[in-house]
């Protein structure tokens, strides 16, 4: 094994970058070739289809099946006439990942003549095999039948195949033969739809120009490259994401100097690669930079339409996945590959912005706009006060669980911060019974430096520990983890800030039948809201264990387990505001809890098995070997009335025998807590015994095998270190 290790950290020493060649000179040139969008439809479409079209994605209107061929035939055309071969209705199962199945355009008449097809139908709805796709209980495994159906609004797109040819993918939702969602799209879909309709009608309190709300969000994206030979010379992180031994190199992240450091060559080079690859398919990415960690980096997008951005996010991994082989990389979206450095999260950042071209949680110095400003500021801070401990759930996940609450990541206990300026604002409204944002002069820094042109300072800081920070024009959910499928959180906030916002309209709606004036009736609403939510509001070190303390003493739940997370989904409240505002049924609501369940039960499990093999098969063995050179040596100096000197070896002799029998007796128990668990048949108690009886036995083995890391000789270790693998050239 040690000479694969080392023949594998030849390999990518001797790595060198790969030239990158722009498809074209300005990016408005080739931004968005790729994509069926607006344009392209406009080009190839009647105009009375792409009207109705473009109405039917803008309302969300029914498409007739006579206008749904005209679009198979252009987007055939278009694909074609571009190097498709096959076309697939491109989805998001509850697995995690994006699924697809190819489908020819080549067809054979009644004469056996080829000719290409693709009609309205195929366009329109699909029926992949349902049976191997998780279902958390509402289908039986033996009940294959389930759809896909085109998500008009959300444009298909070209993506080239790597070894010739192309598949045009149509984005789309997939449900059950009974017509349950079995996938991320559809529940997002119609919590974006009940938050419109609930910020819509509130905003017809302020402005009847409005007539539509849409959620925004831009996900930045954290992710860790790896060199393709020695990703592969890492069982674990082959097998599970992230390696579960490995001792802490000499020099890590505390010297600060890999942040917004110089992008090594390599690295660049494959930026800039996906980059002209995202921008072909009409992902908006805009920002790349070296993150915290060593070896870690970070993309981040403009901001787009929920569903769309949503959808970008999941091709921009897959997209990335893709292109780091041509650069002989491997890319981890994994929380915490490493232990000891910073995690990779997804941070969310999500806004509300109306037809009429205002962004709702932009703050203002005009009375009637700071007044709908903080409507909807403190109706989103209730909803996520109420709501906790279920955008707690929405996070929950075996990758996850090791990376919050780490130092570089929001804790598990959920809190809101505004800084110091918009706290003041409504303490002054409950206190003083007003709402006053003054704009103010422009705050300038004395630099001293004439030369340096003057830098304004923001109202406010900015807090890296909080889950959920308000930054200037929108709030930043943090704790969403680097491999998660955003639409998780994304169904949760939009739902509860739609159903929330109903709730208001409602208590406004008895103020004004009751002959109180519009201003003061929202006014003492809020009030009330905030009185009753500002506990969850926190300014400080999320990071402290101050907070923790202080936390549990304002009663916030700090649920650090993901099955006891993932509860939340099962009760009755929880349940009831999927089911009122027309996102989720509760038999949908219920096969969520159940996948989540399982998906941490396989990985946790999968994490033991890997840690089993590679402590008994790699390290246990290598160190009696290494054992057996020492104790050779130790021997002769013996013989050689050389006792004295043999001593330092017999107390690393001793030290391996220990060492080597913990973990022999460690893994040997985590087995038999493993069989106990697998034995069960209630998922949640097994669930419950992965995350403890099992996962207890993590850090014991861990600290064993690291510190054999540290003992054995460097030529007989067979795993590739973090020293060898973190820094990234």
């Amino acid at each position: 094994m040690s000479n694969f290790r080392f023949k594998a950290l030849e390999i990518a020493q001797n790595r060198h970058a790969i030239l990158v060649t722009p498809p074209a000179e300005r990016v408005a040139d080739f931004y968005g070739i790729n994509t069926f969008n607006k344009d392209t439809m406009r080009a190839l479409l009647s105009p009375e289809a792409y009207l109705r079209i473009t109405e039917a994605i803008e309302t969300g209107g029914k498409i007739d099946r006579d206008i749904s061929d005209e679009v198979a035939n252009a987007m055939k055309s278009w694909a074609v006439s571009r190097g498709a071969t096959h076309y697939t209705h491109w989805f998001q199962p509850l697995t995690g990942s994006t699924a697809e199945k190819h489908d020819s355009f080549f067809d054979l008449t009644m004469d056996g003549k080829a000719i290409e097809k693709f009609k309205g139908g195929a366009l329109v709805q699909q029926e992949p095999d349902a049976s191997s796709f998780p279902s958390g209980g509402l289908r039986n495994t033996f009940e294959a039948r389930g759809y896909t159906g085109w998500d008009p609004s959300s444009p298909a797109f070209l993506m080239d195949n790597g070894a010739g040819g192309k598949t045009l993918c149509i984005p789309s939702v997939f449900i059950s033969y009974t017509g349950e969602a079995l996938d991320y799209k559809t529940p997002l879909l119609k919590a974006l739809a009940a938050l419109d309709k609930s910020a819509t009608a509130v905003c017809q309190f302020f402005d009847r120009n409005i007539d539509k709300v849409t959620a925004t969000l831009g996900p930045e994206q954290e992710y860790f490259l790896v060199d393709k030979a020695l990703f592969y010379a890492r069982p674990d992180l082959v097998m599970a994401g992230r390696t579960v031994f490995g001792h802490s190199p000499a020099r890590g992240q505390q010297l600060e100097d890999h942040y917004f450091g110089s992008i090594p060559p390599r690295v660049n080079a494959f930026m800039v690669d996906y980059e002209f690859e995202a921008m072909k398919l009409g992902i908006p990415v805009r920002t790349r930079h070296n993150e915290v960690a060593p070896g870690q980096f970070e993309v981040a997008p403009t901001f787009e339409e929920v569903n769309l951005s949503i959808d970008h996010n999941a091709l921009l991994m897959d997209l990335m996945e893709k292109v780091a082989e041509r650069h002989d990389f491997k890319v981890l979206f994994h929380e915490k590959p490493f232990a000891g450095i910073n995690g990779s999260g997804k941070h969310n950042n999500w806004s509300l912005g109306t037809n009429t071209g205002v962004n709702l949680l932009a703050p203002s110095s005009k009375p009637k706009e700071t007044l709908r400003f903080i409507t909807f500021l403190v109706n989103v801070i209730k909803a996520f006060h109420d709501n906790a401990d279920l955008l707690r759930a929405s996070i929950a996940s075996a990758g996850n669980e090791h990376r919050l609450g780490a130092n570089e990541a929001p804790p598990a206990i959920m809190s809101v911060f505004l800084g110091e300026t918009l706290t003041k604002a409504l303490e002054d409204l409950e206190i003083k019974n007003e709402i006053a944002l003054n704009k103010g002069d422009n705050v300038y820094y004395k630099l001293g430096l004439n030369r340096i042109p003057a830098l304004i300072r923001d109202n406010t800081d900015r807090n890296r520990t909080s889950p959920f920070a308000f930054t200037g024009n929108k709030f930043e959910f943090r704790a969403v983890g680097g491999g998660a499928n955003s639409a998780s959180t994304m169904i949760v906030l939009n739902t509860i800030v739609a159903a929330q916002l109903q709730v208001f309209k409602a208590d406004l709606d008895v103020r004004l039948n009751n002959g109180e004036k519009k201003e003061l009736a929202i006014v003492d609403i809020l009030k009330q809201y905030y009185k009753s939510c500002k506990r969850i509001l926190f300014e400080g070190n999320g990071y402290s264990d101050d907070w923790v303390e202080e936390a549990a003493k304002r009663g916030l739940s700090n649920i650090k387990s993901t099955p006891e997370a993932l509860q939340v989904y099962l009760k009755p409240e929880s349940m009831e505001i999927f089911r009122r505002m027309g996102v989720m049924g509760h038999a949908e609501v219920e096969s969520r809890y159940e996948i989540e369940l399982e998906k941490y039960i396989k990985k946790v499990q999968i994490e033991s098995r890997v840690m089993g093999d590679l402590a008994i098969n790699h390290v246990v063995s290598t160190a009696i070997k290494y054992q057996g050179k020492l104790a050779e040596t130790a021997k002769n100096l013996m013989d050689l009335d050389m006792a004295a000197e043999a001593e330092p070896m017999k107390d690393i002799l001793r030290e391996i025998s220990t060492r080597v029998g913990v973990i022999k007796k460690n893994v040997e128990a985590m087995i038999e807590a493993r069989k106990k668990a697998n034995n069960l048949t209630d998922s949640a108690e097994m669930a419950r015994l992965y995350a403890t009886e099992v996962k207890d036995f993590f850090d014991v083995i861990r600290y064993e095998v690291d510190k054999l890391e540290q003992i054995v000789d460097d030529e007989d270790w067979p795993l590739v270190k973090y020293r060898e693998m973190l820094f990234v050239k």
